[in-house]
């Protein structure tokens, strides 16, 4: 990847920073970020990917940069990915919790109990397990560490309603943990992306619309996506990796508890 349009040199240096969902998509996009701006990493993922992204950024940042794959839908996979960001940075002070995403399309009424617990699982619990698992290491850190995860507009959205309810259990954790750790320094807070543009994905979240009924609900989350936004447009990469690195950056020291829609005006 050629370096970022918008670059605050050495921003990160001295920070230690633990990405997840960092194999693609908005997650690589803020580990690319972070890397030109000087940061240590320690980026995880589902997929072996994760290891390529984190050798190339290697020869970006002169930082340390390690990575690892971690099944964060359980709090033994979570809590193994903190214990090694910690062997591998020394510490973590900062962590960017981005893995979810909508796995099926289709009004509520059709969802199983199966496929409404597994959008949980993907979409809250990852973030909550990790968040769990990281929140010691970041008391422990020798600066006040921050919290960001990454949520959605879609918690206003149609044809994912599960993962809606996930994701506004993302805010609701923002904003209570937000108020239970400021005490010891610690920020917390969050984007809520819109719609954002991306190459193909190398690891599908699920199976992709095969028939003309699922075909036709997909387009429908599409074509809402769009006219919520004032701009009637998706956002880049470039355009949600910013303010999620201006939120872990020390410049927003004085934010905590915000969840900052990211959707071109669609407040979700």
């Amino acid at each position: 990847m050629s370096a970022p349009e918008f670059i605050t040199p050495n921003r990160f240096q001295g920070q230690n920073v633990l990405i997840t969902g960092a194999a693609q998509g908005i997650g690589q996009a803020v580990a690319h970020r972070i890397a030109h701006e000087n940061g240590s990493l320690f980026l995880v993922d589902r997929s072996e990917l994760v290891h390529d992204v984190a050798a190339e950024l290697a020869e970006v940042t002169d930082g340390i940069v390690g990575s690892a794959v971690a099944d964060l839908e359980t709090w033994e996979g979570a809590a193994a990915m903190v214990d090694a960001g910690v062997e591998k940075l020394g510490s973590i002070d900062t962590a960017i919790n981005n893995v979810g995403g909508t796995i099926w399309a289709k009004p509520f009424e059709h969802y199983t109990p199966e496929e409404i617990e597994r959008e949980i699982r993907r979409s809250l619990f990852t973030t909550l397990w990790s968040v769990r698992a990281e929140l010691p290491a970041l008391i422990d850190a020798p600066v006040p560490g921050t919290i960001v995860n990454i949520s959605s507009v879609a918690t206003r959205g149609v044809n994912r309603v599960p993962y809606a309810a996930a994701k506004g259990g993302v805010n609701a954790l923002v904003s209570a943990l937000a108020l239970e750790a400021a005490d010891k320094g610690i920020r917390v807070v969050g984007t809520a992306p819109g719609g954002t543009l991306a190459p193909a994905r190398k690891v599908q979240r699920g199976p992709l619309p095969e028939d003309e009924q699922s075909k036709q609900w997909y387009q429908e989350i599409v074509d809402q996506t769009i006219e919520s936004s004032l701009f009637k447009r998706y956002g880049t990469l470039a355009e949600q990796a910013a303010p999620i690195v201006f939120l872990a950056s020390r410049e927003a020291s004085y934010i905590t508890g915000t969840i900052l829609p990211v959707a071109g005006g669609d407040q979700g």
